[in-house]
């Protein structure tokens, strides 16, 4: 199998290039910076020896493992996004290697004082013994989802090497702007051409993945009437305190710091107000389709009731969709997640299969129809100054991404 030097080497060379997107910008890629890697990797496709490698005008990147077997296999795809968050710097990232992690606590940076615990962080004990890369304490490291690339990358390097190896005829694809709800926007589906496919996405090993978030932004404007506050009776209105009359009316225990596995939530991400007018953004997710509804319609009657009590429309609703639980389209298909589950144990790995709490390219791939359920890539505390990854868990996804190409070949015979 790969070496683990070789995965370090690799993963090492894309996480030192800045390449967060903007959740600001219009463009695709929402930054420039993205094509710094984009290109690289077209370039390392054909190196490693794929087919048809092509990088469009949004920076969108396919390439093609050709089939080595006369039979007919369903044509299977990887894919994984190259942008970083914008929650946290990428710029200058300095990896740090842990070679036969002791347990103990971890020092990021010294002058600092950023520490990696296990204390706090449990999942680290997961990993003792095994080679850590985390950051320095001053960045997010870019395992998400640079690992997933790597991955990638690193099993069709080692099927090009190993032609013993069967397996029918595989696309790879890599995105921009994953981070910021875009990732799957340009996605040429019937281009890819694959019958279903994996986003190598997820966190610790053993992760499948079918099920994730039905998704919704809301933006909450209210307008209040600024006046001269020594002649204001009867005549202010504060628009900060009627958002602070909305944001009390939402259930307060329904945030994400309050729920776990399917149960929803909504979280308010953003504050920006005056006497004179106030924004409040919303996230608005659940799992449930018929909850995931009703939490939106909370957000209307809610304003409603508000304009009622002031006899005024004093607040104005913006809700907008952003993915849907890929589950629905998933489940007709489960030989494709049977198939991934499989190939785990037949490398000694437990499959952990649960919901996503969060959003993947693949939600919304699935829905343009193309099935795909999501795998471990291996890191943990994704999006900030505690991210790692253990390179043992990058080998095993490589593992299974080659054993699942193995696995759907000898299927179809």
């Amino acid at each position: 199998m790969i070496s683990k030097k070789n995965i370090i080497d690799r993963f090492i060379s894309y996480v030192t290039i800045d390449t967060q997107s903007d959740p600001d910008s219009q463009s695709t890629p929402s930054t420039k910076k993205q094509w710094d890697l984009a290109n690289r990797l077209a370039v390392e496709l054909k190196k490693i020896g794929l087919e048809e490698v092509e990088i469009d005008d949004n920076a969108y990147i396919m390439a093609t493992l050709p089939a080595n077997v006369a039979h007919k296999v369903p044509v299977i795809g990887f894919v994984s996004h190259f942008d970083t968050s914008p929650d946290f710097t990428g710029t200058n990232v300095n990896p740090q290697i842990i070679e036969d992690y002791d347990g103990k606590d971890i020092v990021l940076n010294k002058e600092q004082d950023i520490i990696l615990s296990p204390d706090y962080f449990e999942d680290l004990l997961q990993y003792k013994g095994q080679t850590l890369i985390t950051t320095d304490g001053t960045t997010l490291l870019g395992a998400d989802d640079k690992a997933g690339i790597t991955e990638i990358v690193s099993a069709m390097e080692y099927l090009v090497n190993n032609p013993q190896i069967p397996h029918g005829k595989i696309r790879v694809g890599f995105t921009p702007d994953e981070e910021i709800g875009r990732g799957a926007h340009k996605f040429d589906v019937k281009k890819f051409g694959a019958d279903w496919a994996y986003t190598m996405d997820g966190s610790q090993i053993g992760e499948l993945e079918y099920e994730n978030f039905n998704a919704a932004g809301a933006v909450v404007k209210i307008k209040g009437k600024i006046v001269h506050p020594g002649y204001a009776k009867d005549k202010m209105i504060n628009s900060m305190y009627i958002a602070q009359d909305f944001i009390n009316s939402l259930p307060r225990l329904e945030t994400p710091e309050h729920t776990e596995d399917r149960q929803g939530f909504f979280h308010l991400t953003d504050i920006d107000g005056d006497v004179e007018e106030t924004t409040l953004k919303y996230i608005i997710r659940d799992h449930d389709k018929n909850h995931f509804e009703a939490r939106k319609e909370m957000f209307s009657k809610l304003a409603l009731e508000i304009n009622t009590q002031h006899e005024r429309e004093v607040i104005k609703i913006e809700l907008k969709d952003q993915y849907y639980n890929m589950r629905e389209k998933v489940e007709p298909v489960m030989h494709i997640v049977d198939i991934a589950e499989e190939a785990m144990k037949q490398l000694n790995i437990e499959p952990l299969i649960k919901p996503i709490r969060g959003g993947t390219d693949g939600s919304q791939l699935s829905f343009m129809g193309l099935p795909c359920p999501n795998i471990f890539a291996g890191g943990h505390n994704f999006h900030g100054r505690f991210e790692y990854v253990p390179v043992e868990s990058m080998q095993k996804a490589v593992e299974v991404i080659v054993k699942i190409a193995e696995i759907t070949s000898e299927k179809y015979k």
